[in-house]
């Protein structure tokens, strides 16, 4: 089975997420998508994100009508940070690298490149990585070249051009809590979830505050 790997906080998922990952199914033949929502990225603490059970919650919302999409807890109940490499190797138990895909943004494969995710050496060499690139964000393979500390040949690092979705969970947080309406920027289950639950507004649910595990 061809597996794609779609890995982020989700603070929130949103259309941008749900597009990259369905481009890249049909692009490269892929069998299913796995959305792997992380406990907490390296650079943050579990207080600096939406609770993990929230963001798994939404992400389960947002792609249980595409019958190719899943939804992984396996960051979520893994303890401490989340580090791609560890979620890789774990997979590289049941999957070879040649069935393996992992769909990042344009920016984030740099940062590969440049040796600033753990492990980056290895990590290219776990699977196929598939760079989205986004409005005002064109990646080429030169680019990648010539910031590629790792050493390693970038054969497996594919770029995907998608349709022009300038969405960021960044900017859908801000909205909320300035009170602007984030209708269209992530499915409605979403947005009903969000609102539910006073997420991204002062006073509302703590980014920590755990709920109950699903």
């Amino acid at each position: 089975m061809r597996l794609g790997i779609m890995g982020g906080t989700f603070d929130p998922v949103h259309y941008g997420h749900l597009v990259s990952a369905e481009e890249a199914r049909v692009q490269f033949g892929l069998d299913q998508v796995l959305f792997v929502p992380n406990r907490y990225p390296p650079h943050k603490t579990l207080a600096d994100v939406t609770a993990p059970e929230h963001r798994y919650s939404m992400a389960l919302m947002a792609t249980v009508t595409n019958l190719h999409f899943g939804v992984s807890r396996m960051e979520i109940d893994r303890p401490g940070p989340s580090y791609t490499i560890d979620t890789l190797l774990a997979l590289r138990r049941e999957h070879d690298a040649d069935n393996l895909f992992y769909i990042t943004g344009a920016d984030a494969i740099l940062q590969v490149v440049r040796g600033e995710w753990e492990r980056a050496a290895e990590l290219l060499t776990l699977c196929h990585f598939i760079a989205a690139s986004r409005p005002g964000f064109h990646l080429a393979a030169e680019e990648l070249a010539r910031r590629n500390v790792t050493g390693r040949v970038l054969e497996n690092v594919h770029v995907m051009e998608i349709p022009a979705l300038a969405i960021s969970s960044t900017d859908i947080r801000t909205r909320v809590t300035s009170g602007r309406p984030i209708k269209y920027l992530v499915p409605e289950s979403v947005e009903t979830y969000i609102m539910k639950h006073g997420l991204y507004r002062p006073g509302g649910s703590p980014a920590g505050a755990a709920l109950p595990a699903l």
